[in-house]
Formats: structure tokens, sequence, C-alpha cells
């Protein structure tokens, strides 16, 4: 790695700052199954509250790689994040302590160290291009939780900005590491389902919830900071950390939140992960009053060149099922099923499609960061996976059949929806 100098660096001044001071060693640090720490590749995690710490302690179980800094808004986050840390990491040493961890509030000061190789973002979806385009231009590598966007235009953005960049990524849409939802897109691509007609996504209902009352910021949150790009708001229950979700300021709802799993295996198993439908049109019951207002309950039929109707719905079983006309698979996070039985039993043969293999996905992004080689989630995928989701809230919030055109990525001929393809950012802030 070209920056090890630069870790072995940063290892030794962390923990020269730190309140028992040492200086790291490789030998220090290092355990039976761990590399050297001057070798290993440093990490650290933006965003932390309970995706970004599941993510961040699959992380910590990676013998190659050092997290050395943890990052957000709120300081019950920060805390816990580094304690998993320095905890994980005070295992391999003799006296049973280790403090190399560092903190911080604003993702600005993380990008800005070269001595940090990759970065985690786990981040309210409204930040994720912002951070994610951030620490492309800084040269960090990056694993970025799902939904890509908040917008079909930031989304292009980030794209491209990777692209240009030449920075590894990896998008947590983690069920393309699942060997089940692997062997169910192998089946719809080669064939074994005859010619597909249908794809069926199944995902979770949405939520409402009541008016909620204005409330002090708790201590030891930046609320402004976290409000960030969008518009200003008054704190209140339910409006942050896991509830941003049904919030449209913040994401889309379900079909986003859900948008990068099942809506991106069916692209996967159609083959059009580098493009997508060319109409749309949805319905959606949203909430009447309250502070969420997300769609609750909703159906979006996207049509494509192919012929294929992909349906994304919260009427149907959890997960994906591909209609051929000479049989059917569904999958999902706990099972697969097919019609006839015997394609569940089918060998993909060496001269047939097969499908990118991952050995989990957080170990494949490591492997990617070292061999350079594209992730298995990269963002261009995960760009086109999510403007399905994007699509459907614009054609329910329009209420009428769309025209999309994927390579332009705009509604031609439609002035009105190709401006909901963007959002304004509260100054200062911009892509």
């Amino acid at each position: 790695m070209s920056r090890q100098v630069n870790r072995r660096r940063f290892l030794q001044s962390a923990a020269a700052a730190a309140a028992a001071p040492y200086v790291l060693t490789s030998t220090a640090l290092g355990a039976p199954d761990r590399a050297p720490a001057s070798e290993r590749i440093t990490l650290a995690g933006i965003g932390l509250g309970g995706q970004g710490r599941g993510n961040l302690g699959a992380f910590l179980g990676q013998g190659d790689m050092q997290v050395v800094g943890v990052c957000d808004v709120d300081s019950r986050h920060r805390g816990m994040a580094r304690d998993m840390a320095e905890k994980r990491y005070a295992r391999e040493k003799a006296d049973g302590t280790w403090k190399g961890c560092q903190e911080y509030t604003d993702f600005r000061e993380v990008v800005a160290r070269d001595d940090i190789d990759t970065v985690l973002i786990a981040t309210p979806d409204h930040w994720h291009c912002l951070v994610a385009v951030a620490a492309a231009k800084a040269g960090k590598d990056m694993y970025c939780e799902k939904p890509l966007s908040l917008t079909i235009r930031q989304g292009r953005v980030l794209s491209d900005t990777i692209r240009q960049y030449g920075r590894i990524f990896q998008t947590g849409s983690q069920q393309r590491s699942d060997g089940r939802f692997r062997f169910a897109c192998e089946l719809a691509r080669n064939g074994y389902l005859g010619k597909l007609h249908t794809i069926t996504c199944g995902l979770p209902t949405g939520g409402s919830c009541g008016i909620q009352p204005p409330k002090p910021v708790p201590d030891g949150f930046d609320y402004d900071m976290w409000l960030g790009p969008a518009p200003q708001a008054p704190y209140c229950d339910h409006r942050t950390h896991w509830d941003f979700r049904w919030i449209l300021d913040y994401s889309g709802g379900q079909i986003t939140d859900w948008g990068g799993h099942h809506p991106d295996i069916a692209q996967w198993g159609m083959g059009t992960e580098h493009t997508g439908p060319v109409e749309v049109q949805g319905q959606g019951e949203f909430p009447t009053e309250g502070l969420w207002n997300a769609a609750i309950n909703y159906r979006v039929e996207c049509k494509y060149a192919n012929g294929v109707t992909m349906i994304v719905t919260n009427k149907f079983e959890n997960g994906v099922k591909f209609e051929g006309d000479k049989g059917w698979c569904f999958v999902s996070r706990g099972r697969i099923d097919a019609e006839p039985k015997g394609l569940l039993s089918a060998k993909i043969s060496p001269n047939e499609v097969n499908l990118y293999r991952s050995p989990g996905h957080h170990r494949n992004f490591v492997e990617c960061v070292k061999s350079r080689r594209e992730c298995i989630a990269p963002c261009e995928t995960a760009h086109r996976s999510i403007t399905i989701a994007h699509l459907g809230n614009i054609a329910m919030k329009l209420q009428r059949p769309l025209k999309w055109d994927p390579v332009s990525e705009t509604f031609p001929g439609d002035a009105e929806a190709t401006r909901m393809t963007d959002r304004a950012m509260r100054s200062p802030w911009s892509l």
C-alpha cells in the first residue's frame, strides 16, 4: 500500500496523544491472526448509529484493517463506537488497554487526513453523497450504506466522481454477497425461467406518527450539523436517528430504505445494472398529518425496453420473484423457492453466466481496496438501483404515468417531473 508510512506515523502519534501515552508498534497490536500495524488498511467511521456500529464491528473483525477514527454529530454514538474499537484492540495487548481511536464531529476533518485510507459512511441518507464526494476527492476508498442517494441527480454526481477519481466503492447492498440471491439471479440470467416478463419486489409497509412538539436539542448532539443540507426544522422526537427514514427531507420511506436491496437484486437478475426502466407509474398512500410523510402503502410499476415489468409494492411477500414463461423463482433473506422445483438443484456451468462471487460484503471491500478490483456493489450499480425507488416516489407524487430516459436521466418533455430529480440544499452545502 502506498500510504504504509503515513499509517505507521499516525498509529504512533495517536498512541502518543492518548491519556496513557505509549508508542504503538506492529508487535504491540499484532495478534497471530492480525497483520502488522504498519500493513493494515486504516479506516474511519462517519455516521455511527445502529447500522454504522454494525458495519464498524464487521471491519473491526478484519485482521488487515485498523479503525483509527470515529465521527458522528451525536457524542453518544461517537463514544460507543470508540469504545468498540478500543475494547477490540485492547484484547490484543498484554496489558489489556488500547487508546488510539480519535473522535470527530465534522466529517471534513476526517477526509482531510492523509493517513486514513478508507471511510465507512453510514450517515442519514441526505448526507451520503456530500460525504462520499468529499471522500473521493480526498483520495479515500469507501464503504457507503444504502440507499446511495437522496435524489437521482445526487447519485449521478457521486457515481461520476467515483469514476473520475478512481476510488473503490462498496454500497451496503449486502444481499449481493448472499449465495441465495446470486443463484436466483443466475437462474434468471441464464434462461432457466424462460423469457422473463415480470419481477415483483415485496418491501415493508411504511408507518406514521402524530404531530411532534418541538423539544430542546439533547446535550452532545450537533443538531444543525445533523440537518446539514436539509431544510431548517425544529428538533423533536422521531425526526432524527432511525426515524429520519420516514421523512422525505432526509430519505424516501420504505421504498428507498429497501430500494437498495430487492430492486437491486431485480436489476442484477435482469442484467439491467447500467440502465433502467423507460416507463413508470405508481400509486401511494401518504400520511395526511403528523411528522412522517413518506408513503405507507405503495405500488410502483416500471416497464423496461426488454419487455419486463418490475413491480415494487408493500402488498407482496418480502423478497423478489422472477417470473418467466417456463417457471418462476422467489428469493428472500430467509428462503428460496421455485417452480418447477427442479430449478433449485440446477447447476450453473462454467460456460454460462456466472455472477460475481463475494467472500462477504465487508471482506469483499477490503480485498478490492488491495487489488483495485471493482466491488460487488459498485457506485454506478447502486445509483441505477436506487433510481427505481426515486422514480417511484416521483410518480406517486405526480399521480400520472411517466416516460423515463435512462441515458439522459430525464423525463422527456416533462419539465415538472425532471425538476423532481433533484432538490435544493441549505446553504452553505452543495455538490
